[in-house]
């Protein structure tokens, strides 16, 4: 009975599956707010931890597809123009299905790998490894 009761309470405490890749993977949404015409995520670097992924390649990442300049500045991305945070959410959630989630198992076990000058998704669940271009 014992087993039952612990077991009831593990899946209690299960956390509710993520949309974005189908798994208990959750990315933090970004927090901040605009200073004239910048705009300020102050908790960029959880959203890089939730990732796994360098705080600088997923700026040059949000820069490019944002076509927006910016800076890393004491732990904050900042956006040299004013992006609604919906706008930000959405190239993020690109990111992490172009280079988190595998696109073979759909879960967020990946790194990223170089052979030969080509990088690599590889996923250390299912083994996968997909082509990808720079960040």
């Amino acid at each position: 009975m014992e087993y039952e009761n612990l077991l009831k309470e593990a899946y209690n405490n299960l956390k509710e599956i993520c949309p974005i890749c189908g798994e208990r993977f959750e990315v933090k949404k970004p927090e901040g707010h605009f200073e004239g015409n910048k705009t300020i995520i102050t908790n960029f670097f959880q959203i890089a931890s939730c990732l796994r992924r360098s705080p600088e390649n997923i700026a040059r990442f949000l820069f490019r597809q944002l076509a927006t300049p910016g800076e890393i500045s004491g732990g904050r991305l900042v956006l040299i123009k004013k992006v609604p945070s919906d706008k930000i959410c959405e190239k993020i959630k690109q990111y992490a299905e172009e280079y988190v989630i595998c696109a073979n198992c759909k879960k967020p076990d990946t790194e990223i790998i170089e052979t030969n000058g080509q990088k690599y998704l590889k996923c250390m669940a299912c083994g996968n490894k997909k082509p990808v271009h720079d960040e």
